[in-house]
């Protein structure tokens, strides 16, 4: 018995820097590390939401979030979605586009409000799980990373147009791109 304590133990000890170095995605092409990286900020921001008390606070914070999230859908919709399509299942860009969409209906609507008004933190709250469903679908194994990394384009040179237009869409929108 106390054999198996110690395999277990073992197994669980190894299992922690796998999923680390898998989340953190090292190894992935430049494309997908910069779409994950924007995850993890968005992420960020949507956990220091909740943090908040402040309207204006959280009026501040809501519009990065919003920035965030108006750019990366962007980009994703004019180059990565486009470029995945018979890499990646169609079904799988097709609901990523119709995620898409409700994520841009509920930020407008969010947008049209101001903190401290009947269902504003609820908004951002389901704001928050929409995205926090729609990351787990483009990361999970099989989902759309994987798919788009086993296909024929070259996802470094994505990552580079990406980044490039990036830059360009926070510039427009009066903020600078983070690097």
């Amino acid at each position: 018995m106390a054999a198996t304590n110690k395999t277990s133990s073992t197994k669980t000890k190894t299992a922690k820097p796998r999923k680390a170095a898998r989340r953190t995605g090292r190894r992935d092409p430049l494309a997908i590390r910069l779409l994950k990286q924007d995850h993890r900020e968005v992420e960020k921001m949507f956990d220091e939401y909740e943090q908040l008390e402040s309207d204006a606070e959280k009026l501040t914070l809501f519009n990065q979030i919003a920035l965030a999230l108006k750019v990366h859908t962007q980009i994703e919709e004019e180059i990565l979605y486009p470029e995945e399509r018979g890499d990646v299942e169609d079904d799988l860009i097709d609901e990523a586009y119709v995620e898409h969409d409700s994520a841009k209906k509920l930020i407008a609507e969010i947008e049209a409000m101001k903190p401290g008004q009947e269902f504003y933190d609820a908004k951002v709250k389901v704001l928050g799980e929409y995205i926090k469903h729609h990351v787990k679908e483009e990361e999970q194994p099989g989902g759309f990373f994987a798919q788009a990394k086993r296909g024929d384009e070259d996802l470094d040179a994505m990552g580079e147009r990406m980044q490039a237009r990036k830059e360009e869409l926070m510039a427009k929108m009066g903020a600078k791109a983070p690097h």
